[in-house]
Formats: structure tokens, C-alpha cells, sequence
């Protein structure tokens, strides 16, 4: 079997995506299930050679300036799109609803390999945060839709997430496909997390609430804080531990300095070594993590790796296949029922210890498993397409963009019939719908990249 995976995010860039894509690629490869390929904008002096798997980045715009650390990627890059022809893959399976889903969707035109696409994220909200015309949200969300519906098989990380994308319009069907996580399961060694947290003070007997992710407010921050205030002002003395960094960092640390002592508080910053952060999930006694814009949360997954249980939104997607009081919390989304949670809980490490273990033991999944079970489907998905059981979408993209990709395919079918000399009889008539074309698609990449 050969696989293309593609996404908009890949080192340099490391993002929850990216991560997702990795481990996909890895396990695939070594345990030689299929070859693969991703494909990803190029990064100026990134390095894609040494990886397990073949790596192709293609023409990226610089959008860093507007959206911290992202480029957006060139969908239309006629010398790699050929290039991933020549791979000819047997399934094409792509992370994000924009860039990489307009490449996978040409590239399904040359080869005729089934597209899948995985929904990861709540754009909706990203939308709201970026665009303030209602006009402008419900025509950048209407483009999404329209590409993913474009996809053969779609599929999300949890429940929750389907909801969502019906939500935003979409119309077809969907097949849950859980994230994994990269932790082995079980605790750390009691040296190792020593030496992890070594420069902190931690007192043995005093709880330590542990947050990991980026440090947005969106994520249930704020709610965090003023509950832990709460406490503070009960006398009850704890440790609150956040590990990662964002765009709020800052208003985060001045709101936990006008509410907190300042040893309650930690703020390390982001922690990329995965053993470093294993150690923190196993020295943590609770972690928080009440965000309903996750769809899958992996982190919560994380932590129950290391027998770590969770505090969740009830409802949430995060909280999904939670039992509450068994092998995570769950609570209403307010700072009150936050703070009577770890009123009740916090002095009774033992039941804490005990919920982690249940947490390790009934939602723990593995990269693994999860890779297994995708490459498993993608096998239907071929024979099914074999069988005639399966008819590609090869739905028609609307707009400058649907003239675009056929002044790319014309270009294309050109230099394989008549050589590279004849790409040039398209040129001015190429460029002048790239022109359009980017006024369209620039306009929508830069909100989808805000995930």
C-alpha cells in the first residue's frame, strides 16, 4: 500500500496536526504497513531528508507575520503535484480542510486514489475569532464545507466533533477514528520526575493541578484562575502548574499574579521533551483541562498514560468516555463548580490516585492501536473502490478556484504529452487565473491557519 498524507503544519511547525501526521507516517513506515509520502509547505531551511518517510514540500506564502509561525501553502505547485503523481499512492489522506485538501483533491484527479480527510478542529470558532463580518465567517465556512464534502470518506477525532462539522453545514456521512498518544503507559520513575522538577517547589502533601497546551483563553484558562482564587482565599494551599505557551501567556501570568501567592503558581513555558513531559503528568496530582474547543483531547489522553485523571466540561469532547468520579471529573463550565471540584477532591490524594489508574486503564489508547484501526479502514476504502462499491467525489470546486485547478491540469497534461517547452503556451493564461485565484484563496487560508 502506498499512503499520501498531507496537512498544513509540519516541523519546523509543531501543533497538535503535526503531531497526529507524524506518528501516522512512522508507524505506517516502520512496521512497513505502506510506504509513505507527506506533503507540507516548505519552510525556508527546514530539513525533510532525514525522516523515516519521503517528505515533499511544496511552494508555502509567508504568512507568519499574520498568523505566528504559519506559512500557507501553494495548493496550485504544478512541479510537485507532479512529483506526488509519480508516487502514484493507492490512498491520499489529508488533515486540513484548505491547502492540503485542494492539493490531495487534484492529486485524486491524476491518480484516482480514494480521499479521505480527518476533521480535527472546531474552525467555526477560529473563523469567529478572525473574521467580525457575519458575511465573510459564512462564506469561509461554506468554503470549507464544500471542500471537505468534496473528500470520499470523511472522518473526525470524536462525537463531539461530528456534531460540530454538521453544524457548520456539512451534509454527509462521517466515521469516528480516535487520535492516539505517544505516551507509553504507565508512571515515571520517582528520580526522573525528581530531576524534572528539581527548580521547583513542589511540598510533598500539597496538591499539584497541571495544565499542558497553549496558553489561550479559549481553553478554559480564565475559569482556571478565578476557581483557584477561590481556594486561595479559602486558605487552602496547592500548586498550580501550566506547561506550554500561546498568545495570552502574558495576560495569563498577570491575572495569576492579581489573584495567586506567587508560589502557587508555575508557568514553564512550552516542554517539548516527551519524557519531561511524562514526568509532569506523573508528578501532578489532578490535571485541568476545562476547554470545549477541543474536539478530541489528547492531552487528557496523555495524562491518563501516566495514571493522571482529568477535570472536563461535561458534554464537552474532551470528556468523552468519561465516567465521572471513576476515571475522570466532569463539571459545569464555571468557575463555582470548578472550585467546589477541587475543594472535594484536593485533600483526598489517595481517590485521586485511584480515579488516575482508572483513567490509565479504560481510556488510554496508543498511537498504535490507532494507526492500526486507520490503516485497517484505508484497506476497505481500496477494496471498495476495486469492487466499484466506491464512487470518488470528484465534485467540481466553484469559482476562481475551480478555473484554476483546470489551468493546472491543462499545464500538467501538456509537459507529460509535449514536454516541459509546451507549459509555456499556458503561461499568461495560467498566471492571469492565478491572480484570481489567490485573491480567493489568501483571503480564507490565513483564518483556517489560526487553529
Amino acid at each position: 500500500m502506498k499512503v499520501t498524507l498531507l496537512n498544513d503544519s509540519f516541523p519546523p511547525v509543531i501543533d497538535g496536526v503535526a503531531n497526529v501526521v507524524m506518528n501516522y507516517a512512522k508507524i505506517l513506515q516502520e512496521e512497513k504497513l505502506a510506504d509513505v509520502m507527506v506533503a507540507t509547505p516548505a519552510y525556508p531551511g527546514a530539513e525533510y531528508h532525514s525522516y523515516p518517510y519521503w517528505v515533499v514540500p511544496y511552494q508555502s506564502f509567508d504568512t507568519t507575520k499574520i498568523v505566528k509561525g504559519y506559512r500557507a501553502g501553494n495548493p496550485l505547485d504544478i512541479k510537485e503535484i507532479v512529483t506526488m503523481k509519480e508516487f502514484a499512492p493507492d490512498i491520499i489522506h489529508s488533515h486540513c480542510p484548505v491547502a492540503s485538501t485542494l492539493l490531495a483533491r487534484t492529486l485524486r484527479f491524476y491518480t484516482d486514489a480514494p480521499l479521505v480527510f480527518t476533521y480535527h478542529t472546531k474552525f467555526d470558532i477560529d473563523i469567529a475569532k478572525a473574521v467580525k463580518s457575519k458575511l465573510l465567517q459564512k462564506e469561509a465556512i461554506h468554503a470549507l464545507v464544500s471542500n471537505i464534502e468534496a473528500c470520499d470518506e470523511v472522518w473526525v477525532v470524536s462525537r463531539g466533533a461530528g456534531e460540530n462539522l454538521r453544524s457548520l453545514g456539512y451534509t454527509g456521512e462521517y466515521r469516528v477514528v480516535s487520535n492516539g498518544v505517544d505516551f507509553v503507559k504507565g508512571r515515571v520513575e520517582p528520580e526522573k520526575v525528581a530531576k524534572v522538577t528539581a527548580a521547583y517547589d513542589l511540598p510533598e502533601g500539597i496538591p499539584v493541578f497541571l495544565f499542558v497546551g497553549r496558553i489561550v483563553k479559549y481553553k478554559g484558562l480564565p475559569l482556571i484562575l478565578d476557581a483557584l482564587a477561590k481556594l486561595s482565599q479559602d486558605g487552602v494551599d496547592f500548586r498550580m502548574v501550566f506547561v506550554g505557551s500561546g498568545p495570552d501567556e502574558k495576560e495569563m501570568k498577570e491575572k495569576a499574579a492579581s489573584l495567586l501567592k506567587p508560589e502557587q503558581y508555575i508557568f514553564t513555558g512550552a516542554i517539548y521533551d516527551r519524557e519531561e513531559l511524562r514526568a509532569w503528568n506523573t508528578r501532578a496530582d489532578l490535571f485541568l483541562f476545562p476547554s470545549t474547543y477541543d474536539t478530541n483531547g489528547i492531552v487528557v489522553r496523555e495524562a491518563a498514560a501516566c495514571g493522571l485523571a482529568s477535570v472536563l466540561i461535561g458534554g464537552s469532547c474532551a470528556a468523552e468516555g468519561i465516567t465521572d468520579d471513576r476515571n475522570g471529573f466532569l463539571i459545569e463550565e464555571n468557575p463555582d463548580a470548578m472550585y467546589r471540584l477541587l475543594k472535594r477532591v484536593g485533600s483526598d490524594l489517595a481517590h485521586l490516585y485511584d480515579v488516575g489508574g482508572h483513567a490509565m486503564n479504560e481510556i488510554y489508547i496508543s498511537w498504535e492501536d490507532s494507526v492500526h484501526s486507520a490503516y485497517e479502514r484505508y484497506g476497505e476504502i481500496i477494496e471498495a473502490k476495486k469492487s466499484g462499491k466506491l464512487v470518488l467525489h470528484h465534485n467540481a470546486i466553484s469559482g476562481s478556484m475551480k478555473n484554476m485547478q483546470e489551468k493546472v491540469q491543462d499545464s500538467i497534461k501538456a509537459t507529460e504529452e509535449f514536454g516541459e517547452e509546451c507549459r509555456e503556451s499556458f503561461k499568461k493564461e495560467y498566471e492571469m487565473a492565478y491572480e484570481e485565484f489567490l485573491k480567493e484563496y489568501e483571503k480564507i487560508s490565513r483564518i483556517f491557519h489560526m487553529h
